[in-house]
């Protein structure tokens, strides 16, 4: 009698275990490959919310031609334009493109009590525009209507210029408490880009770098003179 096929069970239990370890870190990869996959997505053309996430595009600053305005009270006992008026008005006068010589309009009162003193100073405002490079047919004198009861009504005196300018600031289109994603609101940034184009000296800046200047050749001749008459100390300070 033949005796009966003893079965490894064992054997059957480990190759069982070795096909769902391999099932499992298929699936691990799987996975993984597919985060990977998701990581490399262009998130770029994604626009989410109607206001922008970068205050620098939610604010720009630009360039634009802005009327610059210079009031300055004159007194109905004052004899002509006063130290005062001349130190304002130069300080005015800074910004002036003397390349550009825009209109400078100068408006004196009328019909004020201090019309007359105010007819005196305009003279002399014409006097310090032409001395700060301001051409006599790009001044222009003119009256404008003031109260009669005015004792110090105040010469205008405007020109155009190319400012560095934002949008007016104090745009509250939603309560800032209700924002559930954590964007900006739409007043973000807002003084900020008012205070940095205020800051540009020159607003032509923006639109490109300038050429360099040339350079001083009787400072470098100094600066290299000084140094030749040191050469052994090459570490002492050059005094200009």
């Amino acid at each position: 009698m033949s005796k009966p096929m003893k079965v490894d069970r064992t054997a059957g239990a480990a190759a069982t275990g070795r096909s769902r370890i391999r099932w499992r870190t298929a699936s691990v990869a799987a996975a993984a490959a597919a985060a990977l996959l998701a990581g490399c997505a262009n998130r770029d053309s994604v626009t989410v919310g109607s206001i922008p996430d970068d205050y620098r595009t939610n604010h720009p600053i630009v360039l634009a031609e802005k009327e610059q305005a210079l009031d300055l009270p004159v007194a109905s006992s004052d004899r002509g334009m006063t130290d005062v008026h001349r130190i304002a008005l130069e300080g005015f006068l800074g910004r002036y493109d003397r390349s550009a010589t825009p209109v400078v309009r100068v408006m004196v009162p009328s019909g004020s009590a201090n019309d007359v003193a105010a007819a005196h100073a305009s003279s002399g405002f014409v006097s310090v525009l032409k001395a700060n490079g301001v051409p006599s047919s790009r001044i222009a004198v003119s009256h404008y209507q003031a109260d009669p009861s005015e004792t110090a009504a105040p010469i205008r005196v405007a020109y155009s210029a190319l400012q560095a300018q934002t949008g007016k600031c104090g745009r509250w289109p939603a309560d800032i408490l209700e924002n559930a994603d954590n964007k900006h609101y739409a007043n973000f940034g807002c003084s900020y880009q008012n205070n940095l184009a205020a800051q540009i000296a020159n607003p032509a800046d923006l639109l490109g770098p300038r050429k360099p200047t040339s350079i001083d050749a009787a400072k470098r001749g100094v600066a290299i003179g000084e140094w030749q008459a040191t050469p052994g100390d090459w570490t002492q300070e050059v005094e200009y």
